[in-house]
């Protein structure tokens, strides 16, 4: 029988983060989502990786579902996404330390590795490329400025929010529909949901109007990492280009890429038994198994 999921709320940072957990053990995996998701993203991770050993944790971001939400801009910049995953695997413990993210996981993932947060043994990042990638990318022509126009988009104000939330968050929940086709409509309820709460779409917005300068210039002056890092990519991915898969291997020592033909940007939820089955061989080649 596989672990089951257990909800409950951990206090970091200052804020309360509600989390899936599945699994014990002296290995603490967190699992971070993406926009415009949740936790429940992860629901077919998070018992498997319980089933490697590992304590896998899945919170809601900041201003996210049931965990905090913070007013202002500015509650929303990388300093802050980076001090709550520190801050979480402080309370959470665990003699290994594994970083997990997919989309805006995933940059904060990055981020949190480039800055030196805290010590980790491994980094699993779901399409979301190096920093640095991005950037070059982003800069040597049109086609990912063109697969990014809502990154300028949500820098209006008011305007992003009543889109995504008109007709009770109907846009939101047909946007999943139509670019991924796997994700349950019981999962797509929760999606839905959350965005509508009072202040939520906001505060989900705000991650890109806090931190478009970063997005743009890339990591800066940050040393080539040195963490084992496994990223996964969905091929066909609505807002990243294929692009984005080549050169991540220059930033990292250590460096694999598993890419998934036919899989959209919601790579965990359309392939959720290939995913987990391309962490679990990696993840045993480095000892974490």
């Amino acid at each position: 029988m596989a672990p089951s999921i257990r909800t409950s709320t951990v206090a970091a940072n200052g804020l309360t983060f509600a989390t899936d957990q599945a699994g014990e053990g002296d290995t603490t995996a967190i699992l971070l989502h993406g926009f415009p998701e949740a936790r429940q993203s992860w629901s077919r991770q998070l018992p498997f990786l319980a089933g490697l050993g590992w304590h896998a944790i899945a919170p809601d971001l900041r201003g996210y579902g049931g965990s905090s939400r913070p007013t202002g801009k500015a509650a929303y910049h990388l300093d802050h996404l980076t001090d709550d995953v520190a801050a979480l695997f402080a309370v959470l413990g665990g003699r290994r330390r594994i970083l997990i993210g997919h989309d805006w996981g995933g940059v904060i993932a990055w981020q949190t590795a480039l800055r030196g947060k805290l010590a980790l043994d491994a980094l699993i990042i779901l399409n979301a490329p190096h920093p640095d990638v991005f950037a070059r990318v982003l800069a040597d022509g049109w086609r990912q400025k063109r697969k990014s126009w809502y990154v300028a988009f949500f820098q209006l104000p008011w305007l992003p929010e009543w889109l995504m939330t008109r007709e009770l968050g109907k846009p939101l929940a047909q946007m999943f529909r139509q670019h991924s086709g796997k994700i349950s409509d019981a999962q797509i309820e929760i999606y839905r949901q959350n965005a509508i709460e009072p202040g939520a779409a906001t505060a989900m917005i705000n991650y890109y109007r806090a931190n478009f300068p970063v997005l743009e210039r890339g990591a800066g002056t940050h040393p080539k990492l040195t963490v084992p890092t496994l990223m996964i990519w969905g091929e066909d991915d609505l807002a990243l280009d294929i692009a984005l898969t080549q050169g991540n291997e220059q930033h990292v020592a250590d460096f694999t890429l598993r890419k998934l033909p036919g899989v959209s940007h919601w790579v965990q939820q359309d392939a959720p038994d290939r995913v987990n089955e391309l962490i679990a061989e990696w993840a045993r080649t480095k000892g974490l198994a």
